[in-house]
């Protein structure tokens, strides 16, 4: 029990520092954000390829490292018309790496290099929100709207951890995913869900999104963050390792404490550009769908 106590005590402390410090980069923006995610970068990015390691599979960090670091430059300074380009530029790289340096396996070391600049890639998404919308003013400050999704995700993806940890250690007693995460449970995911669900519903009425939008993009959000963290425990398991890394006390390493915004964070951005900001709707959706289907059946 002590040590159960010492784990959680080490998990909180730890959780709180870095949701402090996520959520200061996330306000002031700019540079701070950007020094973030590149922070993020290198960190996942070496920790991933140790991971893989353990399996027998050689991913080339230099090459991760350096698209995963142009992506995040040319994201967050607008250029994002050379991202296509980047990441052609990479595939190239993983290949004519693993081509001249003959490293065994050869197929999987490929496929490894550019799953881990994919990976790096969708986080980027992040600087993405921070600048979209128009501008808005407070307290005599100007910012972009989309500090207010920012914020809106940080919080449901905070509340979704929170919830899903604290029910599923103590009520949890269906496996949600035995082989992949024996230690997650159905209920913990569902507490989890509600738990940011309702947060995303507060947050969502005070920055004057409607409640239709708030629901949709918390259960998103929601959804993809625990998919996230399953998906980063599928490498882990895979590769025979319990956590990513052992720098954050309660957590294990950066991967673990930030896979949870890989997949929820992009997801958020296309809901919040198309349907939110944009006003697409479902009928206009249908609409689409059947002029695709027209051209294509002839």
């Amino acid at each position: 029990m002590a040590v159960l106590d010492t784990i959680a005590k080490n998990r909180l402390i730890t959780g709180t520092i870095i949701g402090a410090l996520v959520l200061s980069c996330i306000l002031l923006g700019g540079k701070f954000l950007l020094a973030l995610l590149l922070f993020f970068i290198v960190i996942a990015s070496k920790e991933y390829v140790d991971i893989l390691k353990n399996k027998g599979f050689l991913p080339f960090f230099k090459v991760i490292l350096l698209v995963s670091v142009t992506m995040v430059l040319l994201t967050a300074s607008s250029y994002h018309n050379l991202i296509p380009f980047s990441l052609m530029a990479g595939t190239i790289l993983s290949f004519l790496a693993v081509l001249f340096r003959g490293r065994q396996p050869y197929i999987a070391n490929v496929a490894t290099t550019i799953l881990g600049f994919l990976i790096a890639w969708l986080p980027c998404h992040i600087c993405l929100i921070r600048n979209m919308g128009s501008d808005v003013s407070l307290f005599g400050i100007t910012f972009k709207q989309g500090l207010y999704f920012l914020i809106f995700i940080f919080f449901v993806i905070l509340v979704t951890d929170i919830g899903a940890y604290f029910f599923g250690t103590r009520f949890g007693k269906h496996k949600l995913s035995p082989v992949i995460s024996p230690k997650k449970s159905v209920e913990g995911a569902v507490a989890g869900g509600i738990c940011a669900i309702i947060v995303g519903l507060i947050i969502g009425k005070l920055i004057g999104v409607s409640i239709y939008h708030s629901f949709v993009l918390s259960l998103f959000v929601t959804i993809m963050a625990q998919l996230g963290d399953l998906s980063e425990s599928l490498i882990k398991r895979d590769a025979g390792v319990k956590d990513s890394g052992h720098s954050l006390p309660g957590h294990g390493g950066f991967l673990d404490r930030a896979d949870s915004y890989i997949f929820s964070v992009p997801i958020a951005y296309y809901y919040i550009k198309f349907f939110i900001l944009s006003g697409l709707t479902l009928p206009m959706i249908t609409e689409l769908l059947k002029k695709v289907v027209y051209v294509i059946c002839g």
